[in-house]
């Protein structure tokens, strides 16, 4: 008889209890409960490569959301069971998209569920390199592409690299902000040293300052032995708040003076121990809209703020997606028979919007090449449509376009340098005021009448 293998089950209390006892004849299941809290440390079996990721009512309001669990875990492959389909542009359907590599609604069929569990394990039994995950392959490639707007991120990080300041890295969900903070830290003077991770989202409140500052010996109970913490362990090195818009007030206020004056002091203890690491921080919200909220403190933005990478979304950076593509579907080889994507196929990823970013894209080519029994993966095997007959949505990839994405790119980026100075603007752009007047008024003529109506007239007329 074949040995169960592990399948994870993360769902709330109100578990599918005939799915599961269907399962349970050839899966071992290792149950997560979404409703408690997210430990800071996780156990998951050894051999432990797919998940089953059951939603509870998609109308509940005070439905526990699974992202900080899903990030935790870590699998390879998780697949998606609820009891509706989700409304597109949802919460729920993004999530869905970034981490889920099969959906299934109720009334589940068990046999289709249990071929796609399999299928999955078989994948990431033979595909998955040893001593790295294969849902991780993206993150190597964030940062490559010709496009003016990626080529303009590697320029600032290789800028940044060289100096010692705080840099926040800004960008939506699966940008690359982790590659980007890896890209900093080995190209600096730090390399050598030690880059410690922070994943904020999974940081407990109650465990803030014994997680980050360490804590001595008796401290509390369970303190048997005198135990660094992270930021001290970052010492020579980078520490990366990842996800910081995710903190508390209260733990924005714990690092606070860790930022200030880079010491730390353990909990039950009462030394400053010194600590020298580079503090990268990144976000999926801009940090001064959650300042105009109440939901983050200035003070700690400006300790980070002092220089900032923001990461195009995928959609901004189109003219890369054939590149990535084809390194993603090379990753997926690794000695398999290799794939290729159709003519039809590779016009429906530069017509997609591309709401789940990098993860998205790599989880619909790894759709495609699961599916996909040919040499050479359709546009129905990603899940996307063909574009109509004589529609133009390869004009997005026109040079006019191209054009106009980096006026756009160039204006935004002078004004913000020049603090919406004009004459500064136009001297950083090379240009004339009036010809960067113009500029303003072709791509966002609002903007343009609201700097007009700023400048104040002088008696007599301008002169």
């Amino acid at each position: 008889m074949m040995e169960k293998r592990p399948l994870v089950w993360l769902s709330a209390a109100n578990s599918n209890n005939c799915i599961r006892k269907q399962l349970e004849a050839n899966w071992n299941l290792i149950d997560f409960n979404l409703d408690e809290q997210v430990p800071l440390f996780t156990q998951v079996p050894d051999g432990a490569r797919v998940g089953v990721l059951e939603f509870p009512s998609l109308s509940r309001d005070n439905m526990p959301w699974p992202e900080s669990w899903l990030e935790m875990l870590d699998l390879n492959y998780w697949v998606a069971i609820a009891s509706q389909q989700p409304v597109s542009g949802t919460r729920a359907a993004r999530l869905i998209v970034r981490y889920c590599s099969d959906f299934h609604t109720l009334p589940v069929d068990y046999q289709r569920l249990n071929t796609v569990l399999g299928h999955l394990w078989g994948m990431a039994t033979i595909l998955e390199p040893a001593g790295s995950l294969v849902n991780d392959d993206y993150k190597n490639l964030a940062l490559v592409g010709d496009s003016p707007s990626i080529q303009h991120v590697r320029n600032l990080l290789r800028r940044f690299s060289a100096t010692r300041e705080p840099v926040l890295i800004s960008g939506e969900s699966s940008t690359g902000k982790e590659a980007a903070a890896r890209f900093l830290h080995s190209h600096s003077a730090r390399a050598a040293g030690p880059l410690v991770i922070i994943n904020c989202a999974a940081l407990p409140t109650t465990l803030t300052q014994s997680e980050l500052f360490g804590y001595e010996k008796g401290a509390f109970t369970s303190a048997l032995n005198s135990h660094q913490g992270r930021l001290e362990q970052a010492n020579g090195g980078s520490v990366v708040f990842s996800g910081i818009n995710e903190l508390q007030l209260e733990q924005q206020s714990a690092i606070l003076r860790f930022l200030q004056e880079s010491q730390v002091e353990r909990v039950g203890g009462s030394a400053q121990i010194p600590v020298d690491c580079r503090v990268i921080a990144t976000t999926s919200e801009p940090l001064v809209d959650l300042i105009e909220l109440g939901r983050f403190r200035s003070d700690v933005y400006f300790r980070l703020g002092s220089l900032e990478v923001k990461l195009p979304a995928l959609k901004d950076r189109r003219e890369d997606i054939p590149v990535l593509a084809r390194l993603l579907l090379e990753a997926r080889c690794q000695g398999a028979e290799p794939k290729k994507l159709s003519k039809g196929a590779s016009q429906s990823l530069l017509n997609h919007s591309w709401p789940g970013n990098f993860q998205e894209l790599q989880n619909r080519l790894r759709q495609g090449w699961l599916l996909c029994d040919r040499p050479v993966i359709e546009a129905s095997d990603l899940g996307l449509s063909l574009p109509t007959p004589g529609s133009d949505a390869a004009s997005n990839l026109s040079l006019k376009e191209f054009r106009a994405r980096a006026d756009r790119q160039a204006l935004r980026c002078s004004l913000r340098l020049a603090n919406n100075n004009m004459s500064e603007a136009a001297r950083l752009l090379n240009i004339s005021r009036v010809s960067l007047y113009r500029l303003m008024e072709k791509y966002d003529p609002r903007s343009h009448d609201r700097n007009t109506r700023q400048r104040p007239q002088q008696k007599g007329g301008i002169k």
